[in-house]
């Protein structure tokens, strides 16, 4: 009887309070470990929180909820298991007068682990969890889990490997957020304010050692400041759902049409108003409270005099610093954070300086026009920059509308008017009459106008390669001079002449396009199929519409002769696209995780994920008769050389 009641009590608990299954006490992570040549160890560690624990995996009929950790493999022919599950640790056992049974439990941390042996060269493993959190008082609703590892061949290639699929390299966004935080110094509502603020130090008492350590602090906090919050966000996403639904959301915000409209409306906003067409502005209430506490001694009003810095710079800042987190959400999981960081330093050193160092503030310049100038030329390249996020969801969800010759037509209109802005012909309500330019704002209308005049042979195919990344494709362009029309039922046939492709074009092939007139697939199981006929071995692109190195590789790598021979003549191309939004044949649909995939682009991640270990683009694999691969993949490298020796390599291993 004691056995039903309690049984009963579970059963009310878990129904009449799922609002506590968010909090389950047992924190889940998975891992690969390669024993030997095709022998994986997958594991799956839970981390219990103190005071808690989980039950044994006994299944018993009475007895309390078991905790149950499986795992399989969707296709058998890739991949078998090899042996029985394991414990990391034996159970702690007692006997409980109310179930009257022995019942064993885990503390602290428990791994369960299970080795498969791969038949092909990768397989997928699914793993579900599911358990029940107890403590000495209470028990938690059942809860479960569901993990999906891939056993690559080869190392997996992430996004720390390489490049990410949609901003530039992580340096090279690390270099842009420090110039930008040098450039926020120069605006007119932060450049003022660093005399104001390190004229609080020169009040300090406690000699020159303390003077330093607050003016150390007061760098410290400013950096904190703009880096901590985008740091807890990602944290607490990471924490609640994992790698997998952090990937997922970044992922999102890089290839859904919402957040990249909301993205290019932000831009056009901030542009406006360091256009003056109005202020961003924290409120006053809030500044004002902030400042109030500066005057406090120790690290506390160091702290606020920082933080009162921020919420006044905000208008100026604000833009610049959106421009930053919007760009790196393009990037890899750690970027924001990295991003952010690089910037706040580069924004926070020169305050630190002058803090420690009073007397160089002699040395700086007057505050004048120069100072809204500066915002009015940002304002310039955010309009400019800002129809990237537009132009990302024009490609992805192939609407139509920023083709290749609209998206430059409109840069040329940008950057002439802020040639014309710098020599003074053009003013705003804020600027001062430029009655004279000197020989600094001589050398940047030389520049202005000297990039005009590279981006216009541009509207008639020029490739531009310096911007290749940053532009749509040359196939979006309507007239390219010189070039005949597309061909797009043939693919390279076996002699390096154009071949008929049975059964007319390739799939996919109306709305997608590869560089530089070659022919190929969109569809990988089709290109397998072409390249075992005709013989010859596959290239996989894995690449997106909205990836700035998957246009720069294509520009400057693919474009070198030896490498377009061999794409033409020596291989059967296929491009899939990771994040085009178009629904794909019902015949190509997936099914995985209890989910259906339905478009070319989720059904080529899974493929990239769960066939190659691939979660990042670009990434190139080639791969010969059975699926064998034939060198070891490349991701994002402007190393023309390298990788004609990897195309070469592939051909070798495919005819040996």
């Amino acid at each position: 009887m004691k056995r039903i009641f309690l049984s009963i009590i579970v059963f009310l608990t878990a129904a009449v309070i799922p609002g506590l299954a968010q909090e389950q006490h047992a924190h889940w992570r998975t891992s690969v470990e390669k024993l030997e040549k095709d022998l994986y160890r997958v594991s799956v560690t839970a981390a219990i929180d103190s005071s808690w624990h989980i039950y044994d995996t006994l299944r018993t009929e009475f007895g309390p909820n078991a905790t149950i950790v499986e795992f399989s493999t969707p296709d058998a022919a890739r991949a078998e298991k090899h042996g029985e599950m394991t414990v990391s640790a034996e159970p702690y056992r007692y006997y409980d007068d109310i179930f009257m049974m022995e019942i064993g439990y885990y503390e602290d941390s428990v791994t369960f682990s299970q080795d498969f042996r791969l038949k092909k060269r990768s397989a997928q493993v699914d793993i579900y969890v599911e358990w029940m959190a107890c403590d000495e008082n209470n028990c938690m609703p059942l809860a479960d889990k569901q993990f999906t590892v891939a056993l690559p061949e080869t190392a997996t290639i992430s996004a720390a490997d390489g490049a990410s699929g949609g901003g530039g390299s992580l340096w090279g966004m690390i270099l842009e957020a420090i110039m930008w935080g040098f450039v926020a110094l120069l605006t007119p509502c932060v450049f003022p304010m660093v005399p104001m603020t390190v004229s609080y130090f020169l009040k300090g008492e406690g000699g020159p050692a303390k003077g330093r350590m607050r003016a150390a602090m007061y760098g410290i906090f400013i950096v904190a400041l703009y880096t901590l919050p985008i740091a807890l966000i990602i944290l607490i996403t990471r924490i609640v759902g994992g790698d997998a639904v952090t990937a997922d959301i970044f992922n999102w915000l890089a290839t859904h049409w919402l957040p990249n409209i909301i993205f290019f409306l932000v831009f056009m906003v901030f542009a406006a108003s360091f256009f003056g067409a109005f202020e961003l502005t924290m409120p006053s209430r809030l500044v004002n409270k902030s400042d109030s506490k500066a005057d406090t001694k120790g690290f506390g009003g160091i702290f606020f005099l920082a933080l009162t810095l921020v919420l006044v710079s905000f208008s100026c800042t604000g833009p610049i610093v959106g421009m930053v987190l919007i760009k790196s959400t393009q990037g890899e999981f750690w970027a924001p954070i990295l991003t952010m960081l690089a910037f706040s330093i580069a924004f926070a050193l020169p305050f630190t300086i002058f803090a420690l160092f009073p007397s160089m503030l002699k040395k700086l310049p007057k505050s004048g026009g120069w100072l809204n100038t500066v915002k009015v030329v940002i304002a310039f390249i955010e309009v400019a920059l800002g129809f990237k996020f537009l132009s990302t969801a024009d490609q992805t969800y192939h609407w139509g509308i920023l083709d290749r010759e609209v998206y430059l037509a409109i840069w040329i209109v940008v950057f002439t008017l802020l040639g014309f802005y710098l020599l003074g012909k053009i003013r705003f309500a804020h600027d001062d009459e430029v009655k004279h330019i000197g020989v600094g704002r001589l050398t940047l209308v030389i520049i202005v106008f000297s990039f005009v005049v590279y981006l216009i042979p541009g509207m008639w195919g020029a490739p531009l390669k310096a911007l290749s990344g940053y532009l749509p494709p040359l196939t979006t362009q309507d007239f390219v001079l010189g070039d005949e029309a597309p061909v797009t039922v043939t693919v390279a046939g076996t002699s390096g002449t154009q071949a008929q492709l049975p059964g007319g074009a390739p799939k996919y092939s109306d709305f997608l396009h590869l560089p530089h007139g070659l022919q190929g697939f969109f569809e990988l199981e089709e290109a397998r199929a072409y390249a075992e006929s005709v013989n010859k071995p596959l290239f996989i692109d894995f690449t997106g519409h909205g990836c700035v190195n998957c246009r720069e590789m294509e520009a400057r790598v693919w474009s070198d002769p030896r490498v377009l021979e061999m794409l033409r003549n020596d291989f059967v191309v296929v491009a899939l696209y990771c994040d085009d939004k178009k629904e794909a044949d019902e015949s190509d649909w997936i099914t995985a995780g209890g989910r259906t995939l339905k478009t070319i682009g989720k059904i080529n991640s899974h493929i990239a994920y769960t066939g190659y270990g691939v979660n990042a683009q670009p990434c190139y694999v080639l791969e010969g008769r059975g699926g064998k691969l034939l060198a070891e993949p490349r991701s994002y490298d402007l190393d023309v050389d390298a990788f004609v020796n990897f195309l070469r390599t592939g051909i070798d291993n495919y005819n040996k």
